[in-house]
């Protein structure tokens, strides 16, 4: 299958490469182009996308809004937040808009590539240690939010620690070979920690985990 892609990027000159990038492989495919957050959003409602690359910075209305509208609009794109810099304040802010990740525009093609198969399943961008870099340095920076803490008491005790593992980065099975568990047991765990908080992703469950306090920034692995 397919996986279709629109790119948003307000320097003509990314954009180009990105798409180039993009429609060099045979499972991927541009569907469309936007250079501002206004045309992101009308296009991402067009074409319906699989995954939306989206520029952090851009003139009028900016990455992280046009995230959170195509979100919000129950669009079922994935979003993935471009930016130049691997602890771009921002970026955290467009993870809490409802994007799935993120990636550097210094990226290799190869990574690029990868990143968008990756959040196109819904594994989301969370393995790099560049991601881990950017939860710690801005999540949980306040305390956790009571409607946060009460949500987190929907979680079984087991799917808490599956949670807080997800939330450090690792990989279902991972997972499975720290608790003894079956790659079966755990997808069962991951699925029911999302439908219970409500959330799209692996990545979007990270910043709960971070958020409610259950896993603190800088807190060992």
């Amino acid at each position: 299958m397919t996986i279709r892609v629109v790119v948003v990027d307000d320097q003509h000159a990314v954009r180009e490469g990105l798409v180039l990038i993009v429609d060099a492989r045979d499972d991927l495919s541009v569907v469309g182009e936007a250079a501002d957050g206004h045309a992101a959003v009308a296009v991402a409602e067009e074409k319906r996308p699989d995954v939306v690359l989206m520029d952090v910075r851009m003139d009028g209305m900016d990455g992280i809004e046009a995230t959170r509208r195509i979100v919000a609009s129950g669009n079922p794109a994935k979003v993935v937040m471009l930016t130049t810099f691997d602890l771009d304040e921002h970026v955290y802010a467009a993870l809490q808009a409802g994007a799935s990740g993120f990636m550097l525009k210094s990226m290799r093609p190869t990574e690029i590539a990868d990143g968008i198969r990756a959040v196109a399943r819904g594994d989301a961008m969370l393995a790099p240690p560049v991601t881990r870099r950017l939860l710690d340095r801005f999540a949980g920076q306040a305390a956790a939010p009571p409607a946060l803490a009460g949500a987190l008491g929907q979680l079984s005790a087991r799917e808490q620690e599956v949670l807080t593992l997800v939330a450090r980065g690792r990989s279902n099975t991972e997972i499975a070979e720290t608790l003894f568990l079956s790659l079966g047991t755990v997808k069962t765990h991951v699925s029911a920690i999302l439908t219970k908080l409500g959330l799209r992703d692996r990545l979007q469950a990270a910043v709960f985990a971070y958020e409610s306090g259950l896993v603190r920034p800088g807190a060992p692995s």
